[in-house]
């Protein structure tokens, strides 16, 4: 499966800001301090016995010494590579590692340039011994535009991905990739690459800036021959903390990634996401002011899934904010979370170019209790689709102090949405418009569909009863109906109608309650002024 071009530019564009940034924290050492630290980073993805606890003791170490940021090993005639420059250089699918061995995965590099100037480690590891990947010419093709001279030495790579057979038995597609600060993607069976993944988030839409953790090196191990999983550890690095990850990968009609960290904190660490996800919501039924665009909806992600300790499921459609937006679920032993792509219907978004009804959704699932905080959820502001601006994140309730250990795990599922009970109703869309007929009116109508995931045979639900509150302003004529078109006695739509009451923010909240008792989402939306 290959992206579209429109699609590779808008991705490498994200992930090169994302490494421009992380490239921008380092700090300025005393010299001593400065030795010390690039002796013990200076070479991380060495030949050598290998463990599950190698990389948790490289971070450790490193977590001891203040960071200092991967010192560039780019030659100058790669210094100042344009876009199409750096798009001209492909990896040789011949020299893929394990290429042609029958094993079920392929490893390919991404060649250093553009904005990805940090020099990323790789080794392979097989029957516990790692076994450091040289940076080589021979394994790149390099086009007409790019810059001739480039040396033979081993400067490093950008990032990496795997091929394997996601699609059918006899073609390897592209599943994973790891480019980009912390950022990682990957996608299900007949999807294409939309949201994305990252390590860790740090200091996320604070004011003194948003810190980005780098994975500076990855071991990959050399997978099964009758298998259908494969293991790779990262080491993560950042001014604020260390973390080794292991992420054992399955690719399928959902692909999961079973992910296992250890944190080191520099220093007392807050402001931390775990688990986040980045995705892009530009515009759609709910947010479509001053939008002049031929298609119906744009957006990655059209609503943030959650499940609380308390098997509450929340259903929150995003927004594409006037002004930053953060929203915060507070809540203890979650359950899942996750940026969804709900909307699966080709004329929802009438684009032959992104195909955005096949995005993935990423869902998010703890493994054991991890505690009290809230699922966090950021609306930025975008006047683009090119630009990634929606994050959602678990953030702990009490910081990880400095030079302490702190492990988590949890599983990824790259696919369609979570399942769920039987019969169980979820929002089937939002829609948001003007309350009156005769021209502009500060009050608001909203429009909320819910539908079963799958029809039901047998006899159709009986009409349930629609609870609608409010944070402020007004809610009148709250109107449940049939909605045919999901299916005869299948679906049924919410109206009300909103009065602000002068209020610039508002949190509405909307469940259905059955009279034979089956279960629903509930509605959970934020409204502003601006929005």
């Amino acid at each position: 499966m290959t992206p579209s071009y429109k699609l590779t530019r808008r991705r490498l564009l994200a992930s090169a800001a994302a490494t421009a940034a992380a490239a921008a924290i380092g700090t300025v050492l005393p010299g001593e301090a400065l030795a010390q630290a690039t002796n013990v980073a200076a070479s991380l993805a060495t030949d050598g016995p290998f463990t599950r606890s190698t990389v948790s003791e490289i971070a450790r170490r490193l977590s001891r010494v203040p960071f200092a940021a991967p010192a560039s090993r780019l030659p100058e005639v790669l210094q100042n590579l344009t876009y199409d420059q750096y798009r001209d250089i492909r990896f040789k699918t011949s020299a893929s590692i394990w290429q042609g061995s029958g094993l079920p995965f392929t490893l390919q590099l991404f060649h250093p340039g553009f904005y990805f100037k940090e020099p990323i480690e790789v080794a392979i590891v097989k029957d516990g011994v790692a076994k450091h990947l040289p940076y080589s010419t021979d394994l790149f093709d390099f086009g007409p535009l790019v810059p001739k001279g480039i040396p033979n030495a081993d400067i490093g790579f950008a990032g990496i991905r795997l091929h394997g057979p996601l699609n059918r038995p006899d073609y390897f597609d592209e599943v994973v990739v790891f480019q980009g600060a912390s950022y990682f993607r990957s996608l299900g069976k007949g999807q294409a690459y939309g949201i994305s993944a990252r390590g860790l988030a740090v200091k996320t839409a604070e004011p003194e800036g948003e810190e980005f953790p780098i994975f500076r090196a990855f071991w990959v191990e050399t997978p099964v021959k009758d298998g259908d999983t494969i293991v790779l550890y990262a080491l993560l690095d950042s001014p604020s903390v260390t973390g080794a990850y292991r992420f054992t990968i399955r690719p399928g009609v959902t692909t999961t990634m079973d992910v296992e960290a250890d944190l080191f904190p520099r220093v007392d660490l807050a402001k931390v996401g775990l688990a986040p996800g980045t995705s892009m919501f530009f515009f759609g039924p709910n947010d479509r002011q001053g939008v002049d665009d031929f298609r119906p909806e744009v957006h990655d992600s059209d609503g943030l899934l959650m499940v609380n300790g308390r098997g509450e499921r929340l259903w929150r459609p995003l927004s594409n904010p006037a002004t930053l937006q953060i929203s915060a679920f507070v809540d203890a032993g979650p359950r899942g979370f996750g940026l969804i792509q709900r909307d699966r219907n080709f004329v929802t978004y009438e684009d032959l170019e992104a195909f955005y009804e096949k995005r993935p959704s990423l869902w998010v699932e703890p493994v054991g209790d991890w505690g009290s905080g809230a699922v966090t959820l950021v609306e930025i502001p975008t006047n683009s689709e090119i630009h990634d601006n929606i994050v959602a994140y678990w953030q702990p309730k009490d910081p990880m102090p400095a030079g302490s250990e702190y492990s988590f795990a949890y599983r990824l599922s790259w696919g369609g949405d979570p399942t769920f009970v039987a019969g169980g109703m979820v929002v089937n869309g939002t829609m948001v418009g003007r309350s009156t007929l005769d021209g502009d009116s500060p009050s608001r109508r909203f429009v909320v569909d819910f539908a079963p995931q799958q029809l039901l045979e047998g006899k159709p639900a009986e009409e349930p009863k629609a609870t609608v509150t409010t944070s402020a302003g007004k809610i009148s004529n709250v109107v449940v109906i049939p909605n045919p078109q999901i299916g005869e006695g299948q679906g049924w739509r919410v109206n009300f109608e909103l009065d602000p009451d002068n209020a610039n923010l508002i949190e509405l909240r909307t469940v259905l309650t059955f009279p034979d008792g089956r279960a629903s989402e509930t509605w959970v939306y934020r409204w502003t002024a601006t929005a």
